[in-house]
């Protein structure tokens, strides 16, 4: 059985010192770890940006991706192998602005793999510029006199969209967070996890400090039932979506494997795929 330091490779992460994606590294190998998984049966995607380098910080099978193609990577290598457990991971930049699209979509298919943003509120890559994320009023180089949009609100927009496990940890509460990467993994669909993970270098507003000081604990509330759609909603509405913990999970609905007609159970990376002369010959007269 695989252990914590299985999913450790030779190479040393270049993040800022502090950096919040430190922690979330650490979760996914304990999780990883913890339900019994080995880094062979393990696919991380990742996306541009900060946080897209964490696939080659992991001992697993990596898949580097372009910008904001995160999810559609990350289903087809699904779809391909239904039996890896998939884990897509990026930045609030790359899933929440590029790849928005994707973002909602993926979240309505519930295909089975699980999709963890890094969202620190900051395009920290590029050196600090706004991000779908910021606050209204938020000043960095390209808004000097500050953000006159307001953030998305993507927690909201997850339950809106369909997804059917929904949850938002803090890099700080590392065991929180390995256990709600721990829950979506083993969720039969589509998990989204939203982790606030300061940027140290160039957000000074949204801090660790600021987050303890503003993060609404679910753990507090004994008697609340993630499977109410409806109370997940204005819950998020009332604490402004600063809240962490499981907000939203939905164990009724199938994933997209097993509704979707055709899809063989025998993955594709496992099946026979030659073919011999007289069946090509077929295959291609129609287009004669």
């Amino acid at each position: 059985m695989a252990t914590f330091k299985d999913f450790r490779n030779d190479v040393k992460p270049n993040w800022c010192p502090g950096c919040g994606d430190f922690s979330v590294q650490a979760a996914i190998q304990r999780a990883s770890a913890n339900i019994g998984l080995d880094p062979e049966n393990l696919a991380l995607i990742s996306g541009i940006g900060c946080s897209g380098r964490i696939s080659g910080y992991i001992r697993s099978y990596g898949f580097h991706g372009t910008h904001g193609r995160v999810l559609p990577i990350a289903q087809g290598v699904k779809m391909a192998n239904r039996d890896l457990t998939v884990i897509a991971s990026g930045g609030d930049g790359d899933g929440f602005a590029i790849g928005m699209g994707h973002t909602i979509h993926a979240m309505r298919r519930n295909i089975d793999i699980t999709y963890i943003v890094m969202d620190n509120q900051v395009y920290g890559l590029t050196k600090g510029q706004t991000s779908p994320r910021s606050g209204e009023g938020f000043k960095t180089k390209s808004t000097p006199e500050g953000a006159v949009e307001p953030a998305v609100d993507i927690m909201e927009l997850a339950l809106s969209s369909g997804a059917t496990f929904v949850a938002q940890g803090f890099s700080s509460d590392l065991k929180e967070l390995i256990a709600l990467i721990e829950a979506g993994i083993r969720h039969d669909g589509f998990s989204f996890i939203n982790v606030f993970s300061p940027c140290v270098t160039y957000n000074k507003v949204n801090s660790y400090d600021w987050f303890k000081q503003n993060l609404f604990k679910l753990s507090d509330v004994p008697d609340y039932q993630p499977d109410d759609r409806r109370q997940a909603m204005q819950l998020l509405m009332d604490h402004g979506s600063l809240v962490s913990g499981l907000i939203y999970h939905d164990t009724e609905r199938p994933s997209y494997q097993n509704v979707v007609k055709g899809y063989a159970k025998t993955p594709l990376a496992h099946s026979d795929l030659t073919m011999d002369a007289d069946r090509f010959a077929e295959l291609t007269k129609a287009f004669q």
